[in-house]
């Protein structure tokens, strides 16, 4: 079977509900977003299962944890089948009622330290924009001298 057609096989999931069984007896259940050759999984809302046999009890129990966004090394899956069919009831953006606001395009406006908020304009001090008298290091090799020489030494 050649690399292709494996992966035509594999598109018919996208966006399906997956459950992977992992080399250690965990499994994960999540919405398929996307593979690669090495069968590398990317799933998206996903949940992890794993068995807890009790040492004292003969019991075993079931835990179950969120993870989120998963990327998912493929030398680790050992088997994986469809939970459900496409996964349109457990997208993250349901169909909202008029009004609450439906996701779509926002506007992207840089945040952080180094980038001053929107509409503001940073403004230097007063006596603050050069470096004081015999402060600067010479220019390296090949570099020219600024305008007016270095500043010596007071």
């Amino acid at each position: 079977m050649s690399n292709m057609s494996k992966k035509s096989k594999m598109f018919q999931f996208i966006n399906s509900r997956l459950r992977v069984r992992l080399g250690d007896d965990r499994v994960l259940v999540g919405k398929f977003l996307a593979f690669d050759r090495h069968m590398n999984l990317v799933l998206a809302d996903t949940e992890e299962f794993r068995t807890i046999v009790s040492k004292g009890a003969k019991e075993e129990r079931e835990e179950k944890r969120a993870l989120g966004l998963v990327l998912l090394r493929g030398e680790h899956v050992v088997a994986m089948s469809v939970d459900g069919s496409k996964a349109a009831n457990t997208d993250r953006f349901k169909q909202q009622q008029p009004g609450q606001g439906l996701p779509g395009p926002g506007k992207a406006a840089a945040v952080g330290r180094a980038v001053p908020a929107p509409g503001i304009i940073p403004q230097m001090p007063a006596g603050r924009g050069m470096p004081a008298a015999g402060m600067g290091i010479p220019p390296p090799p090949g570099m020219p001298m600024p305008p007016g020489g270095m500043p010596g030494p007071m």
